[in-house]
């Protein structure tokens, strides 16, 4: 067994906060009681903070894949179509969902190296006159490829072509990671979850829904009994589930949601800019390739770098993890074995990303990769200036 704790620098699931694994510990109660209802409704109104809305949020015992399909059988009709990006795996995977549950799914193609196109979303939808298309679905951070993409310049496309399709935007690795704005930029439903950088186990499916969106469930008429919204909502209004939730997880959800209140949501998304760009200088110093080609669209929570010809990036991962028991994330779909992932988000911190770099780049070293040396040294000297910088005000 290695020593030491564990580096988990995989893209999700994240690192658990000490204060939040003491949450989750926290005996079960009575989930009709008075005490549950104050649990949920923290819960619910930290969520609307986050998500930056006053637009209801749900939160399901589900995976985020869970959350999609909630998105998807609440607003939608057995037969519509519905419209995907593929900006990597999990944007083709969200329109195979869509298919699997009986909607014609069309996606958009991508060379999983760029970020949602707002010009080829505008031009399909100003080609379908009829309004066949329902929704729109887009990640707003693709966490197979470290992509993020632009969701106010899709909702301008999306009203450019006056068209009234619906916008689906799943920021499952981007909430509370990077900056984004439910109401603000017109999405209709967002779809996140609690393993990133909500800083929770697996287990907590959430969507946020417009005044549109909940307008299209009254007419929905997907087969439906655990996703209904509607039944949700109303025993929501009181604190309450029609179901029993997961009382643990929702204990763990408060704690970390007064955790990133502490911090200030501002500061929080300062601190995943300030450390991906850390992150970034080192690849570059590496001389390395990342895997987003535009710079604009390189995530701030996720770091896809490309492995160099010939070199495994199986096995490399496999060395780091025996040698330094640090954890990265492979390539996923079209990208498997092409490339490795960095995650930076949730509960973390220089030092954290300090360790994570020097096992990347004495892994590297060890398994024979061509790279320059410097990468580490790279993200310290950012980090300190940094630092400095904001010390001086």
């Amino acid at each position: 067994m290695p020593s030491g704790r564990h580096l988990l620098q995989i893209p999700g699931p994240t690192n658990i906060p000490d204060r939040v694994l003491k949450a989750l510990g926290t005996p079960i109660i009575d989930h009709r009681s008075p005490d549950a209802a104050q649990l949920v409704r923290a819960c619910l109104d930290g969520l609307q903070t986050i998500f930056r809305t006053q637009d209801p949020v749900l939160i399901y015992s589900s995976s985020g894949t869970g959350a999609w399909e909630a998105a998807l059988v609440n607003t939608l009709n057995p037969g519509d179509r519905v419209l995907a990006c593929e900006t990597g795996q999990f944007g083709a995977q969200w329109a195979t969902v869509a298919k699997n549950i009986g909607l014609r799914a069309e996606l958009i193609p991508g060379d999983w190296r760029h970020g949602a196109n707002p010009a080829a979303i505008a031009e399909r939808l100003s080609a379908d006159r009829e309004h066949e298309i329902r929704a729109v679905l887009v990640l707003h951070n693709e966490t197979s490829t470290g992509i993020t993409s632009d969701i106010p310049d899709v909702r301008g496309a999306m009203d450019s072509a006056r068209h009234p399709a619906l916008l689906m935007v799943d920021n499952i690795s981007s909430l509370a990671s990077i900056d984004y704005r439910h109401t603000e930029w017109g999405v209709d439903v967002s779809v996140g979850a609690s393993q990133k950088g909500l800083m929770l186990p697996p287990g907590l499916g959430i969507n946020a829904v417009s005044p549109k969106a909940l307008e299209a469930a009254r007419s929905s008429r997907f087969p439906k009994n655990y996703w209904r919204w509607q039944e949700i909502l109303e025993w929501n209004t009181k604190g309450f589930f029609p179901y029993t939730p997961a009382t643990a997880m929702l204990y763990g959800l408060r704690e970390s949601l007064a955790m990133l209140r502490e911090e200030g949501l501002e500061n929080v998304l300062a601190r995943h800019a300030r450390l991906a760009e850390a992150t970034r200088r080192a690849v570059c110093a590496w001389g390395l390739e990342f895997q987003a080609e535009n710079p604009a669209e390189r995530s701030n929570s996720i770091t896809a770098i490309r492995m160099p010809e010939g070199h495994s990036e199986a096995g490399f991962r496999a060395l780091v993890r025996e040698r330094f028991n640090l954890s990265l994330g492979a390539g996923l779909g079209k990208v498997a074995g092409k490339l490795f992932r960095i995650g930076h988000m949730g509960d973390f911190n220089d030092l954290m990303l300090a360790g994570t770099l020097s096992g990347v780049e004495m892994g590297m070293t060890l398994a024979g990769i061509p790279h320059r040396k410097g990468g580490v040294d790279a993200a310290l000297e950012y980090l300190t200036e940094s630092l400095a910088i904001a010390a001086n005000g």
